[in-house]
């Protein structure tokens, strides 16, 4: 995956709580076996209805998606993390998020941000007042900020995962940083019996 230091650009505000991964990508698209397209499955229900914000003109093309609580609970699919990166959004603030869905997106590069639920409040409004406005998520020094409004606020990132973004490491890039040591490892513990065993 690639390295993510800032994501900047417009926000999506959606205005929901318990937002599970069965509503972010519907079970009837599971059945594809590429990693890709799945941005056309992304709340399928919800954008049959004309007046759901992504279907809003003013939102197209923005890489920010701010949510309700409990974004990302339910089921343990992958396919919810890959259909929101799918469709162009590069990082979800949101005041929580279910443990798997949070997991899954550090291992693909999506930023998770959590935040009190007052600040996603007040950075909802701001991005409803005027959806043009940028916002900021500085990944490196861990802020929040819409520099337009003067507003800037601080969340918190597990070190491992913050480590994560900042290098590109999906979980077969952190095994091949330690890729000397598991060969010395294999040289020095070798079992001489399974030798034996593919001749005979």
């Amino acid at each position: 995956m690639k390295a993510v230091h800032v994501v900047e650009g417009r926000a999506v505000p959606l205005e929901r709580a318990d937002v599970d991964t069965d509503q972010i990508i519907p079970s009837e698209w599971l059945k594809r076996v590429e990693r890709t397209g799945f941005g056309r499955g992304l709340f399928s229900e919800w954008r049959d209805d004309p007046a759901f914000v992504l279907n809003q003109a003013e939102y197209a093309g923005a890489s920010i998606l701010v949510a309700g609580p409990r974004f990302g609970t339910g089921s343990s699919r992958e396919h919810a993390v890959w259909a929101l990166m799918d469709y162009g959004f590069e990082a979800v603030i949101a005041p929580s998020f279910g443990d798997i869905f949070r997991n899954n997106s550090s291992k693909q590069g999506l930023v998770i941000v959590q935040m009190p639920p007052e600040d996603v409040a007040n950075l909802t409004r701001l991005v409803k007042e005027d959806p043009s406005r940028h916002v900021v998520v500085d990944v490196e020094n861990l802020v929040v900020e819409v520099p337009e409004a003067n507003w800037q606020r601080p969340f918190a990132l597990e070190a491992a995962t913050r480590e994560r973004l900042l290098n590109g490491w999906d979980d077969i890039g952190l095994t091949l940083r330690r890729d000397e040591e598991i060969t010395s490892y294999e040289r020095g513990h070798g079992n001489p019996s399974w030798a034996g065993l593919l001749t005979s």
